[in-house]
């Protein structure tokens, strides 16, 4: 099989038949293999993207990765109730948090700088609402 761009669903499913065929030789190769892997893996990316997890999510996922509780938490965003908050979608994460949990958990700036999924809940100060009312 010839080396070629991928444009069609058909192409791309000989593609992946091939790279098949190639990794179940004894000694395929290696050039070979890696061209047509580049070839299908430029068509997923044009084809079927991946989207950016939700930042809260994202912590939630390396919480439960390595098995830390909203405690752990603490060094990265400041306070327990900055955990809280930031976890019940309260609170933003600031630009220092991101920082922090990028470092510390090693989670990519590119997902924490994302705005989430869900939008964080606004409360209004009780004089607010009096005024809103009146």
């Amino acid at each position: 099989m010839k080396p070629k761009v991928l444009k069609t669903e058909r192409d791309y499913q000989a593609a992946l038949a091939h790279v098949e065929r190639l990794m179940d030789q004894p000694s395929p190769d290696e050039a070979e293999l890696e061209l047509w892997s580049l070839l299908v893996e430029k068509y997923e990316e044009e084809h079927s993207p991946i989207a950016t997890p939700d930042p809260i999510e994202a912590i939630r996922f390396r919480m439960e990765q390595a098995g830390l509780q909203s405690t752990d938490l603490h060094p990265y965003l400041q306070s327990k109730s900055k955990v809280s908050e930031v976890m019940n979608r309260k609170r933003p994460l600031s630009l220092s948090m991101i920082r922090a949990l990028h470092r510390g958990l090693k989670i990519p700036a590119e997902v924490l700088v994302q705005e989430p999924a869900a939008p964080y809940i606004v409360r209004r100060s009780k004089s607010a609402r009096r005024k809103q009312k009146a």
